[in-house]
């Protein structure tokens, strides 16, 4: 698995659902998403390699993902004035499009 064209498969998927929804903001989300994926991208590498290799399972994998909503600042959007809703909705999209591209990724072998 290539672990690049992953992040990138991830951070188009991520900012083609949040662009209507998020159109202003777009510059900030980038700036936020790129800051995540950086810092989780280890993480994001061995948790796929288990999962394409069957030591977890996708519940397993979905469960770690998510344990990463924390660390998902989205600090230039909070200065930017996205409400805390706001701000936590999106987390658990970007959190779900992580788990959901990651498997499409796996099945097509990215």
């Amino acid at each position: 698995m290539d672990i690049e064209k992953l992040l990138n498969e991830i951070k188009e998927q991520i900012l083609l659902i949040s662009k209507d929804k998020f159109k202003d903001y777009i510059p900030e989300l980038q700036k936020d998403l790129n800051a995540f994926l950086k810092s989780s991208k280890e993480k994001l590498e061995r948790w796929s390699v288990l999962l394409s290799e069957g030591s977890i399972n996708q519940e397993e994998f979905e469960w770690l993902v998510k344990s990463q909503h924390s660390l998902l600042g989205l600090n230039a959007l909070q200065t930017a004035g996205l409400s805390k809703i706001k701000l936590n909705n999106l987390k658990n999209n970007i959190l779900k499009t992580i788990v959901e591209t990651t498997a499409k990724a796996l099945i097509v072998g990215l």
